[in-house]
């Protein structure tokens, strides 16, 4: 199926739905529930989801008495080995209300990039997805290293978007929509709907969300939007707490439209 309307998102086949780490850690954990109530919504009408989360730093520096994200790669590390085990647990205990069990999926940037290693991460998806299994994923921060990582998982989110075809990839932030300027200053208007080919001149893209905790802003959505969308992927860019009404297909935040000639060549995907 092919979307082209925000009206067509409730009957769309497969989604891929990002969260940031301060939208699901610290002070704003709460929201995981009502995310999870989004999710489960969407996949009661059969739409097959899959969860691209961060957070297992974030989640994991209280465990480890941390007041601030750490800047060292070994204490990274030792924060998302903590920080993942207890989110996906916060994810799993959620679900357990619907009835719906999650399956974790970690990767690497290199094995986004090694042909084996990608068909392994598509075949093992694809699977889940069958089962009616919700895959989580996030960027393996354990083994990971400042050399060999996507960044932010923005870019992973539009990466295994593409990987396993999905009609819509959802970028939650804190910020409801993309704007012709940090939201916060005058004159900034919001964008309803960005053309897969619009080079967005004038428009001042910043970064617009970063939190301290994360690695994320408006730049690296804007890019991960684009290179879904330039492959075929209709993209919905909103804030975390608009995700049930983003999945419903209501007019909120930026719509990235599809590149109409590759969206048409996944038109003959089955629903």
């Amino acid at each position: 199926m092919t979307i082209d309307e925000r009206s067509q998102v409730p009957s769309a086949r497969r989604v891929v739905v990002k969260v940031g780490s301060s939208s699901i850690s610290g002070d704003n954990a709460g929201q995981i529930g009502p995310l999870v109530d989004a999710l489960s919504d969407a996949h009661g009408r059969d739409t097959q989801v899959i969860l691209v989360s961060s957070g297992a730093i974030a989640t994991g520096m209280p465990y480890l008495a941390l007041d601030g994200r750490p800047t060292d790669l070994a204490t990274q590390q030792a924060a998302a080995a903590v920080g993942q085990n207890v989110l996906i647990y916060r994810y799993q205990d959620s679900l357990d209300r619907y009835g719906i069990v999650a399956g974790q999926v970690l990767l690497t940037a290199g094995d986004m990039e090694t042909p084996t290693h990608r068909s392994n991460a598509k075949r093992a998806m694809e699977r889940l997805l069958d089962l009616r299994i919700l895959p989580i994923v996030n960027e393996n921060d354990t083994v990971a290293t400042h050399e060999i990582r996507f960044g932010d998982n923005d870019r992973l989110a539009a990466l295994v978007a593409l990987l396993v075809e999905a009609d819509l990839l959802v970028l939650l932030s804190d910020v409801d929509a993309l704007y012709t300027r940090p939201p916060q200053e005058p004159g900034a208007e919001r964008i309803d709907v960005v053309a897969y080919d619009d080079e967005l001149r004038g428009v001042e893209i910043g970064a617009t969300g970063l939190s301290g905790v994360g690695t994320g802003g408006a730049l690296t959505k804007v890019s991960a939007a684009r290179q879904a969308a330039e492959r075929g992927t209709a993209v919905i860019l909103t804030a975390t707490s608009l995700v049930a009404e983003a999945l419903r297909g209501e007019r909120v935040g930026t719509w990235f439209a599809p590149a109409k000639d590759r969206a048409s060549e996944g038109s003959t995907r089955t629903p």
